[in-house]
């Protein structure tokens, strides 16, 4: 999620969410492969869960990771990952929403407890999104930090990736992972930086997942960084409704416009379409267990 504006209660029974006040982007065109979203926010997305994903198929999109990012949005996931099989969840608080989940120490203990317990059921997947983001101040950089730490430590109890956000915050969030030992399996959604970060980040075993700012005339150096990190360590996302590729900027974003992204993707890797979808298809199932469904 790209704001820290504070979450509405996701509608119930999985119908349209919020929205963001655009108008939908047009279907891209199918991929030559299956691929999947490892990053969005069902409950925003002003079009029925149902609807969306019928969509995502269309396009060659067969499974989806929505992400919740405060209590409300983390149940909401997890039981909306319950309801539809090609449905994931990442449970979380998000970096910028720490400061309104604080409250006192019992209360802080609270809300990670219940993060923790939504993190280990079989359809939650990942813990996320949480990190750093200092470009918006919505939440002091201290606080931030001793969430982040907190849910580094979940993810290593639950076993199951770690998805961060960071902005604005690259120094930080290494020196954070190094210092506290990182889980087995870390994912930067939306990676955001350059070339020389890509590839400390792959020397670390980090995966990284571009979204469709990768695809924006002024992203030379996020096309620079998905070139030089292995293909093995790469996942494509939308962060819908947020961050519509091109040629859908000013839109609201849906999953199947990960479909341009892959593209985007691909020509960046000098790589064929086909083959970059079936290695972001097998990255999914290693991270994700897609493959172990016990659900």
């Amino acid at each position: 999620m790209t704001e820290g504006t504070g979450r509405q209660v996701p509608v119930p029974g999985f119908g349209p969410g919020a929205g963001i006040g655009k108008p939908q982007a047009p279907a891209p065109e199918p991929l030559p492969g299956t691929a999947l979203d490892s990053h969005c926010h069902l409950d925003m997305i002003d079009l029925p869960v149902a609807e969306t994903l019928a969509q995502a198929r269309a396009a060659g999109i067969t499974r989806v990771v929505t992400v919740g990012c405060d209590v409300p949005s983390a149940r909401w996931a997890a039981d909306c990952a319950a309801a539809f099989g090609d449905v994931y969840a990442a449970v979380a608080i998000h970096p910028n929403e720490t400061a309104r989940a604080a409250g006192t120490a019992a209360e802080r203990d609270a809300v990670l407890a219940e993060i923790a317990g939504l993190a280990a059921l079989p359809q939650v997947r990942a813990v996320g999104e949480t990190g750093l983001d200092y470009y918006r101040d919505s939440a002091a950089p201290d606080v931030q930090r001793d969430w982040f730490r907190a849910h580094i430590e979940i993810a290593k109890q639950t076993s199951k990736p770690l998805m961060i956000h960071d902005r604005d915050a690259h120094a930080d969030v290494l020196a954070i992972l190094a210092a506290d030992g990182a889980p087995d399996q870390v994912i930067f959604h939306c990676f955001s930086g350059d070339a020389e970060l890509a590839a400390r980040c792959a020397a670390a075993g980090y995966v990284l997942s571009f979204a469709g700012t990768v695809t924006f005339g002024n992203a030379a150096g996020l096309r620079a960084a998905a070139a030089v990190i292995p293909a093995e360590l790469m996942l494509a996302e939308t962060d819908a409704p947020f961050l519509t590729p091109a040629p859908n900027r000013g839109r609201s974003n849906a999953p199947a416009q990960v479909a341009n992204t892959v593209r985007a993707l691909a020509a960046a890797r000098q790589m064929d379409v086909a083959k970059l979808c079936a290695v972001i298809e097998a990255n999914g199932e290693r991270l994700f267990g897609f493959g172990s469904d016990s659900r």
